[in-house]
Formats: C-alpha cells, sequence, structure tokens
C-alpha cells in the first residue's frame, strides 16, 4: 500500500505538476469533457426517449464510458516510462498499474460525484432513484476498466501495437457501449447482440438506479461478476508474464 501510495502521488505529480489547479485536474479533465458533450447535446436539443432528462443521460453515459476507457488508456505504454523505478525492490509491474487505474477510477469517480451533486442541487436534475443500483454499476464499470488496464498494459509492453490497436477498438465500441442509448430503445434481435458486452450493462444498470420506473434497464448481474473475474484473471497473468521479463534479477 506504501508503494503504490507514492507512485499513486509521483503520478500526480508527473502528469498535472504543482502549479495553477495542479491535482484537481484529475476531476477537472473528465468533468469538462463531459460537460462539453452536455452543452453540444442541449444545443442541439438532442432527446433522449420521451421521458429522460438529457442532463442526467449524458451525465451517466459519458462518466461510464470515461471510467472504463480511460484506465485502459492510461495503463497502455505504463511500464516503459517507469521501468527505472522496477531497480528498487519492492516497486513491481502490478504496482505501476495499479496507481495508474486508482488515479484514474478516482478522478472520473469525483467528477461523477461533483456533477451529479452541482446538477441536483441547481434543479436540472432529479436525485438518483436507487443508490444502490448506481453503486453497483459503477463498482462495475471500475473492474471492468481495470481488468482492461491490465490486460492493454501488459500487452502494449511486448508491442506497441497493442495500444494502437485499442484505440481503434475504443473508438468503435463507444456508440455500442450504451451510453448514447437504452438497450429498450433497440430492436430485440439487436438486443440479445449488445447485451454481450460487458459495459452496457454497467451502464444499464447505473441508469436504472438514476430513472427508476422511467427505464426498463437491461443487466445481468452474474454476467457481470463473471466477465469481470475472466478479464482480471487474464490480466493478471498477462501482467505476471510481463513482470517476468522487464523486472531485474
Amino acid at each position: 500500500m506504501r508503494v503504490v501510495g507514492a507512485l499513486l502521488m509521483r503520478e500526480i505529480l508527473t502528469r498535472y505538476g504543482r502549479h495553477n489547479v495542479g491535482f484537481l485536474w484529475i476531476f477537472f479533465e473528465p468533468m469538462m469533457f463531459t460537460l462539453g458533450v452536455l452543452t453540444l447535446w442541449t444545443a442541439t436539443k438532442a432527446t433522449h426517449g420521451s421521458t429522460l432528462p438529457v442532463t442526467a443521460f449524458a451525465i451517466t453515459g459519458y462518466s461510464s464510458v470515461l471510467m472504463w476507457r480511460n484506465c485502459a488508456n492510461r495503463c497502455a505504454l505504463a511500464i516503459e516510462p517507469n521501468q527505472a523505478l522496477l531497480y528498487h525492490r519492492n516497486v513491481r509491474v502490478i504496482d505501476l498499474f495499479m496507481a495508474r487505474l486508482l488515479l484514474e477510477i478516482s478522478g472520473a469517480t469525483m467528477s461523477f460525484t461533483f456533477l451529479t451533486v452541482f446538477f441536483v442541487v441547481t434543479g436540472f436534475m432529479a436525485p438518483p432513484q436507487d443508490l444502490t443500483l448506481v453503486l453497483g454499476g459503477w463498482i462495475h464499470l471500475a473492474a471492468f476498466g481495470s481488468g482492461l488496464g491490465f490486460i492493454i498494459g501488459a500487452l502494449s509492453e511486448r508491442s506497441e501495437t497493442a495500444d494502437r490497436i485499442w484505440h481503434t477498438i475504443a473508438y468503435l465500441l463507444f456508440p455500442l457501449s450504451g451510453a448514447v442509448f437504452m438497450v429498450s430503445w433497440l430492436p430485440e434481435n439487436f438486443q440479445k447482440i449488445i447485451m454481450i458486452l460487458p459495459m452496457v450493462h454497467g451502464t444499464e444498470m447505473l441508469r436504472g438506479g438514476y430513472f427508476g420506473s422511467l427505464v426498463k434497464p437491461h443487466y445481468n448481474v452474474a454476467y457481470m461478476i463473471t466477465t469481470d473475474m475472466i478479464l482480471w484473471l487474464i490480466g493478471l497473468f498477462l501482467v505476471r508474464e510481463a513482470s517476468l521479463r522487464v523486472e531485474p534479477e
């Protein structure tokens, strides 16, 4: 825990520095992105269903995307620039990943919480209907993003091609991730296909907790737990393999 905490502070200082707002960029960055999308949707009078407010729909959708996508993006190519730290006996490859994952999860969580509280207080959003579902969906997205981060981070140590391929896949997954639609709006045949993607379950659970009876969410808790465990198992195996190659004797 001490090692990961020290790496976390180092990552904050390296990425954001000590000037201006410094570490507050941890949540300002995802917050500004979400606000930008919300402004665009509002300006174009985009509507999502007959009864769903665009503010809550945008915040729940894009915050969920930032969670899993940023976790994977930040773990990519994380070993090489920090390889000198591995000469310290207590520092391991998995510590480098854990520090970055904690930073991204914390930033996305703070941004999501701040935006939610702000818009609820100002009257642009209603409070969540079921905090348990919101928390469950958010934990799943964090676990899913962490598993992806381990996999992408370990594979990118083998070749930078893995990082480039992941960015292409991430762009393709974005419109399919549930950020801009509810599964119930899709044709029934396509619903079964889209539910293969684990992040859709998390977004649906998150919105089910927010909107309550206004929506009919589609998610499977058993499927969510299973996919998260499989991703973590594969990710930890690949991280261990990468550690054997890059850690000094």
